[in-house]
């Protein structure tokens, strides 16, 4: 069978112009790894997407802004005495 829904309900179905020669040597490295060409467009679709992707900021960040710019000049003095006992 050639057409029909082999892949799972979360997959999109895309088209992909791709030069002949290009073409020819992806089916030949797919052949000889075991793999089917669309298996490798899928994989080298998701290595891309992972190392181009937005990375998203932690939602932490900026959480405890103090709203002081000399907050980290003043550490030590701030900090002084923390921990001890009364």
């Amino acid at each position: 069978m050639v057409y029909g829904n082999h892949m799972s309900a979360t997959a999109l179905k895309t088209t992909v112009y791709l030069d002949p020669a290009d073409y020819d040597r992806l089916k030949r490295i797919a052949t000889d790894g075991g793999a089917t060409p669309a298996a490798l467009i899928r994989e080298a679709v998701a290595e891309y997407v992972r190392r181009h992707g937005r990375k998203r900021k932690p939602r932490s960040l900026g959480a405890g802004h103090s709203g002081r710019a000399d907050l980290s000049e003043r550490a030590d003095d701030l900090l002084r005495g923390m921990g001890r006992t009364r």
